[in-house]
């Protein structure tokens, strides 16, 4: 199959693109910049952002474009803009499959510029004719994620005496590995499950055990401070536009509310024996 991946140089797209590969699919990757993309692959260079693409020949389509930080691009351009610029091309090739990766949690009213659009995103999906699946996966982690690799490794690293935590850091989530976000979306595609899905993992643990998790893995052994949320509530916004600030304000909204879900049982088929943190972290964080 003719597969069109939006974001496939990503961190999810680029494990995608190597499932779809290996299931013997032509993935065809549109991007700006062609990167290093696995032989079979084929760059279609574009910007979904700013343009319709061409999309003659193609089968089905994936969107997996999204930002977490507002560096050069807006929230509304990728999880908005960029979809609606997919449906309008697909509407002209005719092309009936369209699989979207959005965020568990999203919705509109949360005060998240990045929940809002993403769920602004999923309504241009849900209101589009096609055959859809939507997934909404939980934190994402693998070699090259952003939460474990840079800012929970980048607390417990920090040249200081202790770990800052953030309130009683009881906010849960349930993280799931990035191979098997891969698995779901081209096990949904062959398989034509349609719908829209939570994507977790085996397992919940609060913001206060990742952290421990973290620190076993690198072995550091620090104490916690606390950090109550009253006084977060005031510094986060004034820091998140710096270039340096270690969490944005909507990480911040997004950490407090937490992340989980239970395990959808449509998706054992796809996914049997989903990979835990215990097993992964410690390939790749050290």
């Amino acid at each position: 199959m003719r597969v069109l991946v939006v974001g496939g140089t990503g961190f999810v797209g680029r494990h995608l693109v190597a499932r779809l590969l290996e299931g013997g699919h032509t993935p065809l990757v549109l991007s700006r910049k062609a990167g290093e993309l696995p032989k079979g692959a084929v760059h279609l260079p574009g910007d979904i952002t700013r343009e319709v693409p061409e999309l003659k020949g193609v089968e089905a389509a994936i969107y997996l474009a999204g930002i977490i930080r507002e560096r050069g691009q807006t929230f509304r351009a990728v999880h908005v803009e960029g979809v609606r610029n997919l449906l309008e091309g697909m509407r002209r090739a005719g092309v009936g499959r369209l699989l979207h990766m959005s965020a568990l949690g999203a919705r509109r009213g949360t005060g998240s510029r990045y929940f809002e659009t993403k769920a602004q995103g999923e309504e241009l999906v849900q209101g589009s004719g096609l055959d859809w699946t939507i997934f909404r996966p939980s934190l994402i982690f693998g070699p090259g994620d952003e939460f474990f690799g840079k800012i929970l490794k980048g607390l417990v690293l920090a040249p200081l005496p202790f770990v800052p935590l953030i309130g009683d850091g009881g906010f849960p989530f349930r993280p799931v590995y990035v191979g098997d976000v891969a698995q779901a979306f081209a096990g949904a595609l062959e398989r034509g499950l349609l719908g829209r899905f939570d994507l977790v993992g085996p397992k919940e643990y609060t913001f206060r055990e990742l952290l421990l998790l973290t620190m076993e893995v690198l072995g550091r052994r620090k104490p916690f401070l606390p950090i109550p949320l009253a006084l977060m509530d005031l510094l986060v916004p004034l820091l998140s536009p710096l270039p340096f600030a270690p969490i944005t304000r909507d990480q911040y909204l997004m950490l407090k509310e937490g992340n989980t879900a239970p395990f959808p049982e449509a998706l054992r088929p796809l996914l049997p024996e989903p990979r835990s943190l215990e097993e992964v972290l410690p390939t790749y964080l050290r």
